[in-house]
């Protein structure tokens, strides 16, 4: 079932609910012989394996030609500014990217767009004042409300503490949309509850070991903190690595993702809640999405893949 939502430009926004079962919401139709790239950021985020394993069944339903590219780091702009040149060398038809920075992607993705390649933007939405300075105006979205699951998550966190209490906000890749969005609305989520006070925690930049060691000096400096909001799971398991060796479980950590590792957490009793994006069906989708550009058909400006809040209460044990 799709639910029609506001309308972003000339086309409409629609939201995608989370799937039952094995259900589609987009059928693909007859099998095409189109060259697809898709361009992630690194496997060592296991929430981009995910999202290769999605667009791998779009490729089965629909006969395509595609490969998976992924940067290493996964912060590195310049190499997948590079992966997306080599794609316009060998002249595929559609780009599929997850992009590690919203803004320097976007001229190398213009240029794509000028061959006649399709761009399809998931995940990581391009920023709208580059694509408007660059002439691309007609790139499909396929992601999440960020800001909006990130509150739910905080606000799960923030209702369980009723007496005066510091938290803080671990922050991904500083000035990207992601991470500016996440903590928006985990700040936001966290401010209503009178009993909270906001101390500063800065950016680990999507990764374990940079959370880890920026929990050991938050700690430090704070070491009366009840609550820790991470912008993504493996921030979430740095700050759980360190809480375990200084034997602090009182803290409560949620995160964003739904990675195994994390839902082990929550079952353990070291995380209280992370979010599901559905990484499998924004890659399905991107991909379902260059096929039916490419063969002449509407997309959507704006598809909006519905989060589910995971915690204990919701998982098996």
């Amino acid at each position: 079932m799709l639910v029609v939502a506001c309308g972003d430009a000339d086309k409409p926004s629609t939201a995608i609910p989370a799937p039952k079962g094995n259900a589609t919401p987009m059928a693909p139709g007859k099998p095409a012989s189109f060259k697809v790239a898709v361009v992630l950021k690194s496997f060592t985020n296991p929430f981009f394996v995910e999202m290769a394993r999605g667009a791998r069944r779009a490729q089965d339903e629909t006969g395509i030609d595609m490969e998976i590219k992924t940067s290493t780091p996964d912060t590195s702009a310049e190499q997948q500014i590079r992966l997306v040149n080599s794609q316009i060398k060998a002249r595929v038809d559609a780009i599929v990217i997850s992009p590690v920075d919203t803004r320097l992607l976007v001229p190398v993705l213009k240029a794509a767009h000028d061959a006649g390649i399709k761009i399809v933007n998931i995940d990581e939405r391009l920023h709208p004042d580059a694509l408007t300075a660059h002439g691309l105006y007609s790139v499909p979205y396929i992601g999440v409300n960020s800001e909006q699951a990130a509150y739910q998550a905080a606000k799960f966190i923030a209702e369980k503490i009723t007496r005066p209490t510091e938290v803080a906000i671990v922050e991904g890749l500083s000035g990207t949309a992601t991470a500016i969005e996440r903590h928006r609305g985990a700040q936001r989520a966290f401010q209503e509850n009178g009993n909270l006070h906001l101390v500063h925690a800065g950016s680990a930049n999507w990764k374990a070991d940079e959370a880890y060691e920026l929990a050991r000096r938050l700690f430090k400096a704070h070491p009366k903190i009840g609550a820790v909001y991470c912008a993504n799971d493996l921030m979430a398991i740095g700050v759980i690595k360190y809480l375990q060796e200084v034997r602090n479980p009182k803290v409560l950590v949620g995160g964003f993702d739904a990675l195994e590792e994390a839902k082990g957490a929550i079952r353990a009793g070291h995380m209280a809640v992370t979010v599901d994006q559905l990484a499998s069906q924004q890659g399905y989708l991107g991909v379902i999405s260059a096929v039916k550009l490419l063969r002449g058909e509407d997309v959507p400006k704006v598809l909006q893949v519905e989060t589910q809040l995971v915690s204990a209460g919701g998982l098996k044990p």
